[in-house]
């Protein structure tokens, strides 16, 4: 007896529900733009993002055999360019000058986050006891002045503080996709860094 594919899924909730991040969702939407545009998904990054923000290096995407983006978690980047796109995000997305970013969806991912499907999700464990929310790809820490981060397998972060300015790249290896300790730890890293450098008037 064979069960169809489809029957296996199950229906994770209405819209606007819990948060529960599903990675092939980030593929799927990839795919869109580049159904939509004509154009593959590196060469939209490449001109729109990646060469107007004075990235100092060539970035890379990883494929699968078929050549589609793993756009979920396959960019490959130095950490000063990682830094480079906080840098953009705290300027409000703009670079020599010139709008790379619509600065109204950056307020946007700010200030029209869910709280209550972020507190129904599956990812509080990760950041106990933290006002947070999640919009358009990016986590929020809620605050005075909140702080953008995203959050890559084994590791990877950029937060951003978009009132202060400060940004800081980490790039890890951890054995584990996803360590609740490693997690907690970097995240009250930073808060104590940036505390530090308000403390200190360095930003």
């Amino acid at each position: 007896m064979h069960t169809h594919p489809l029957a296996l899924i199950e229906k994770d909730g209405p819209r606007q529900g819990r948060f529960h991040y599903v990675s092939p969702n980030t593929d799927l939407l990839g795919w869109i733009m580049e159904r939509a545009t004509g154009q593959r998904y590196a060469d939209l990054v490449s001109d729109l993002l990646w060469k107007p923000m004075g990235a100092g290096r060539s970035a890379y995407i990883t494929v699968d055999r078929f050549g589609a983006p793993r756009c979920a978690g396959g960019f490959c980047a130095t950490a000063r360019d990682l830094a480079r796109l906080g840098l953009l995000i705290a300027d409000g997305g703009r670079y020599a000058g010139k709008q790379i970013i619509p600065s109204w969806w950056l307020d946007d991912i700010v200030e029209r986050g869910d709280a209550a499907g972020w507190n129904d999700g599956d990812f509080v464990k990760y950041f106990p006891k933290m006002r947070i929310h999640y919009r358009s790809k990016w986590y929020v820490l809620r605050a005075h002045a909140p702080l953008m981060f995203g959050v890559g397998v084994f590791g990877q972060n950029v937060f951003i503080d978009r009132k202060n300015h400060p940004v800081i790249a980490k790039f890890s290896s951890q054995a584990s996709p996803m360590d609740k300790q490693r997690i907690l730890f970097t995240t009250q890293g930073i808060l104590a860094i940036r505390n530090r450098l308000l403390v200190a008037g360095t930003v």
